[in-house]
């Protein structure tokens, strides 16, 4: 009789796990929203920043190094969140990450604003880091519409943030422009009450680790070089528009609203894309959704630099939805890994993305120094399509680890 008690509970378990939990995956697409609309501020108030503090366009790229560094952190942080409770890392964030990020229109000088940016990466990396693998848990087998719904609200928060910013500038001017910073002091109150009984490390707790992280490391080091290809092609674009798109409209003659305006259609154009790709690499899987948006990229881009004003809105649409639905797939990739360190293997991808799109900021900054803004774009343009070949490689699934597992005698596991 108790026998068919506990296989009933663990039926009922096995069968929450495998379910889609709608609520806590929009709460955790509320929270990447919340925190996600400050990170944005930078890209918006750059050309005000340049012309306050006098930097050049590399010093201006070096601001956005400088806000990623913690990011370098992220594998150490994930092995953190494999062992204790993580949800009050994505209940504090958006409040930490307001708080710096509202405070820059103030700073007085580049040392403060380095500051600022570097705190706010603490804070994102604290954020980035558990959210993807709580997300996991509570999408069931539908992984890919899981990670679709949390990118849809990063997205649409890179679309409202720039709206947020560029309206307080204009409202209060740059120096008053910390009077937002209350919305995500609110968020992080309101989302201690929504998140606090979300319980996604227990799991992981309970089993008994065969692998340790070096371990997993080694075994899933040629899906991390892979990825790390594929970034470094895919971030040319990706980082020439959500950083740049606002200093190179203005640069042409654009108005500070237009370029303001210009790169909120772009993010919510992507999280139209993001929210598509994740069901629709569910469905056709994750390796030709992929090569379908690293080929339209480049063409897409292509026309955007040769157009005139007339046709600029419409290609922003198109270059959102291609350039940023690959976000969700790829992440969906990285939580499909076989592995008993979740929160490590997402940290060790988050490195690799932070720590490539780094330096691909500062170089684009740095060309754009020196050559033009607009041969750096179109420069990028070219090397984007390096990506493809880094797709070809990658397998729909790496069960490294259960590879291992299943050609490794039973005594050496023990």
């Amino acid at each position: 009789m108790l026998d068919q008690s506990n296989k009933s509970q663990q039926k009922e378990n096995m069968d929450k796990n495998n379910k889609f939990q709608t609520g806590n995956v929009l709460t955790l697409s509320i929270a990447h929203l919340f925190h996600d609309i400050y990170t944005s501020f930078l890209a918006p108030i750059l050309p005000l920043l340049i012309e306050k503090l006098g930097i050049s366009l590399t010093m201006a790229g070096l601001l956005d190094v400088i806000r990623k560094a913690p990011s370098m952190l992220n594998p150490f942080v994930g092995l953190l969140a494999d062992k204790m409770c993580v949800r009050y890392f994505v209940i504090l964030s958006p409040g930490i990450t307001a708080i710096t990020m509202s405070l820059l229109g103030i700073v007085p000088n580049y040392l403060t604003l380095a500051i600022l940016l570097f705190v706010a990466g603490i804070s994102t990396t604290l954020f980035h880091v558990p959210a993807p693998v709580m997300t996991r848990k509570v999408s069931g087998k539908m992984v890919g519409r899981g990670m679709s719904f949390l990118m849809l609200g990063g997205e649409l928060a890179r679309t409202l943030g720039p709206l947020l910013i560029t309206a307080a500038v204009s409202w209060w001017g740059l120096e008053k422009s910390y009077r937002v910073m209350p919305l995500g002091i609110v968020a992080s109150i309101v989302l201690y009450f929504r998140l606090r009984n979300i319980r996604i490390s227990d799991d992981f707790q309970k089993k008994k680790k065969e692998f340790g992280a070096r371990e997993t490391f080694m075994k899933l080091l040629p899906f991390f070089t892979i990825l790390a290809g594929f970034t470094i092609f895919r971030s040319m674009i990706k980082l020439a528009l959500t950083l740049y798109l606002p200093t190179y409209l203005t640069m042409k003659g654009q108005s500070l609203w237009l370029a303001g305006i210009s790169l909120s259609i772009l993010q919510f154009s992507g999280a139209g894309g993001a929210f598509i790709a994740g069901p629709l690499s569910d469905k056709i899987g994750r390796k030709k959704t992929l090569i379908i948006a690293s080929i339209a990229m480049p063409i897409l881009m292509f026309l955007f630099l040769i157009s005139n004003n007339v046709f600029m809105i419409p290609l922003l649409v198109l270059l959102g939805i291609f350039t940023i639905s690959t976000t969700p797939v790829v992440l969906a990739l990285v939580q499909e890994t076989d592995t008993e360190h979740p929160a490590f293997v997402n940290g060790i991808y988050m490195t690799i993305g932070f720590g490539v799109s780094s330096l691909m900021v500062l170089l684009i900054g740095f060309l754009s120094d020196k050559i033009g803004m607009e041969k750096t774009f179109m420069i990028c343009t070219f090397a984007s399509t390096g990506a493809i070949p880094f797709i070809l490689m990658l397998k729909e699934k790496h069960n490294t680890i259960a590879s291992v597992k299943k050609i490794t005698p039973k005594k050496e596991i023990e």
